[in-house]
């Protein structure tokens, strides 16, 4: 299986309390950076719909 590296957000600076991402095959793949055990894995396609959601504001609480 090839993985690359996790990434953070450059938002995020030097805090460990953010998401990484990383490409895994087919996948990507997110986990909290304070917490890697967890990793949860979607599609490329569903991730982009979840980016364009959260651009958009949609999950925004007012």
């Amino acid at each position: 299986m090839s993985k690359s590296i996790w990434q953070k957000s450059s938002f995020s600076g030097a805090s460990n309390e953010c998401i990484e991402v990383r490409v895994s095959d087919e996948l990507v793949e997110l986990r909290e950076s304070d917490d890697g055990g967890v990793i949860l894995h979607t599609t490329p396609p569903s991730f982009a719909a979840l980016l364009g959601t959260i651009k958009t504001g949609e999950l925004d609480h007012a």
